[in-house]
């Protein structure tokens, strides 16, 4: 499977950045919005860029090694927590209403039974991974059909005028998960990309690290990042690597939340390096394997809150920075247009 991603034509970089020297304030003094605004016009190719029906997609999906405690929580919540997204009534339902962002939630691979739902893409690819403690998540066709599905999903929205996706998860376990694929695509040892998730106490946490051990006893380091993901990911974040690709195939601007969704960016930046510059990484998570994610990617997040819930909380939240870089170009006085006089 192959991605049209590239680069954005960096022609117009230089006119950019004279638009962003000119308006009334000293050189670089709204600091990382200059670039971000720089970013913006460059990924649609314009001095004047505009953002579109921003919306948000929290990919959700169960995980077989969860019932092995990996986790704080039971296997349920997962499905509990998407019925609460779809009540309206989670986090990121309250800061995508905030911030004016449109919200879809994927069932990927959920083991539980909605139907059809307002709010609900249906995408079920199983009720869950395998265990993979005992034998790979996924096989390689499940693998490429959850690629294939976040991709389509993505194409879609642009199809229906977005240009701005942000990504957000659910699934007890997935932290896990994000550890070994974090592990495995970055070099990182295993025990500084393991952190408490959802909560765990320290006799939660020595569970975690020995289970985790045993899964790459099991399963190895593969070089290959898609078969990473066959051997630890979870459903949604392999849907999620797709709808990244996608995404920045249609030249979209992504939004990215914490330390899954950095995970599914792993597989996806070694499939499509290029896909970087579509992304602005929202914050620094509070769980420690994402310091060593953003470090291995060289990104540097907009804001540190010390978020760990994840829903693509971080992204929702950084989205009117965004949107503020986005206003200053387009809104902001020139020195020559304001009749105000430049530095000697």
């Amino acid at each position: 499977m192959s991605y049209a991603i590239s680069r954005p034509d960096q022609g117009l970089a230089a006119a950019l950045q004279q638009r962003i020297d000119t308006k009334t304030k000293p050189l670089g003094a709204l600091g990382r919005l200059e670039g971000l605004a720089r970013q913006i016009g460059l990924i649609q190719q314009t001095l004047s860029p505009e953002l579109r029906r921003p919306q948000m997609l929290v990919f959700a999906g169960d995980h077989g090694a969860a019932k092995a405690g990996v986790s704080a929580y039971p296997q349920d919540v997962t499905w509990q927590m998407v019925e609460n997204f779809l009540a309206g009534g989670a986090a990121i339902n309250v800061f995508a209403r905030q911030m004016g962002m449109g919200l879809s939630v994927v069932d990927a691979g959920v083991a539980h039974d909605f139907g059809p739902r307002p709010g609900l893409i249906d995408a079920k690819l199983g009720a869950g991974t395998a265990n993979y403690l005992e034998a790979p998540a996924m096989d390689a066709a499940t693998r490429d059909a959850a690629l294939a599905r976040g991709r389509e999903l993505a194409r879609q929205l642009a199809a229906d005028g977005s240009n701005v996706v942000g990504f957000g998860e659910m699934g007890i376990g997935n932290t896990a998960a994000a550890s070994l694929i974090t592990h495995c695509l970055t070099g990182a040892e295993l025990a500084t990309v393991i952190g408490r998730g959802t909560g765990l106490d320290d006799a939660g946490m020595e569970r975690k690290r020995a289970l985790l051990a045993r899964a790459v006893a099991r399963g190895g380091r593969p070089a290959d990042p898609l078969a990473v993901l066959a051997e630890y990911g979870g459903f949604e974040i392999a849907m999620m690597a797709g709808a990244m690709l996608g995404a920045a195939e249609a030249k979209m601007l992504l939004l990215i939340d914490g330390f899954i969704v950095t995970s599914a960016l792993l597989v996806a930046h070694r499939v499509a390096p290029d896909i970087l510059d579509y992304c602005v990484f929202a914050h620094r998570s509070h769980e420690q394997g994402h310091a060593v994610q953003l470090a291995h990617l060289a990104a540097e997040p907009l804001v540190q809150l010390d978020l760990r819930l994840g829903e693509g909380t971080g992204a929702a939240l950084a989205y009117p920075l965004v949107e503020a870089a986005v206003n200053f170009l387009n809104g902001m006085a020139s020195f020559e247009s304001a009749g105000v006089s430049t530095r000697d």
